[in-house]
């Protein structure tokens, strides 16, 4: 479990498009037909990492509780299935299937998007305005495995909240620690 930090895309960039397969339906997806009403968080995860299986329920909860509210959510798996194979694209389906994920779980298999985002480490959270322009990345929130800290996502809550509210997000944001993207 090597700790590696989000490198934090600049705010303001527009989110860099993809069309992905989509590991749960087996459709290949855009950004175009995923993106939400009021804003789209674009995560990269993965199975095993356990910064990332450290947060999945409440990944799940906030999709849930937003996802009504016009925010979509799309994970993407970046991960060098060759060397680690529990990240394939057929465990990811398994994974999210039992995890309950109600959003896409998509494989990025050349690693070209997770490098246009530059995406570093799992979990990396990216949030898009309606026009989709980044006004956050960084972390969940201040919860780590074995941390004794509750996992309340209040960081990204606090983003969602206000774009939802037509409010600035604050630019004061902290990176994203997990586990590197197993670069090929």
């Amino acid at each position: 479990m090597s700790a590696t930090l989000s490198t934090m895309m600049p705010l303001g960039t527009i989110a860099p498009s993809f069309k992905l397969t989509d590991t749960i339906s087996g459709k290949i997806m855009s950004l175009s037909e995923l993106k939400g009403e009021n804003a789209s968080l674009i995560m990269f995860i993965c199975n095993h990492c356990p910064y990332v299986l450290h947060v999945n329920d409440e990944l799940v909860h906030i999709a849930n509780e937003y996802q009504p509210k016009g925010v979509s959510f799309v994970a993407i798996s970046s991960n060098d299935v060759e060397n680690y194979p529990q990240d394939s694209p057929e465990l990811m389906k398994i994974h999210a299937e039992n995890v309950g994920y109600p959003f896409p779980y998509l494989y990025d298999e050349t690693q070209e998007v997770a490098k246009a985002y530059i995406a570093a480490c799992t979990p990396d959270l990216f949030l898009f305005d309606h026009d989709l322009k980044c006004v956050y990345r960084g972390r969940l929130d201040d919860s780590r495995p074995n941390s004794n800290q509750p996992v309340t996502g209040s960081d990204l809550r606090t983003a969602l909240d206000a774009v939802l509210s037509g409010r600035e997000v604050p630019e004061d944001q902290i990176p994203s620690i997990g586990c590197n993207i197993k670069w090929k």
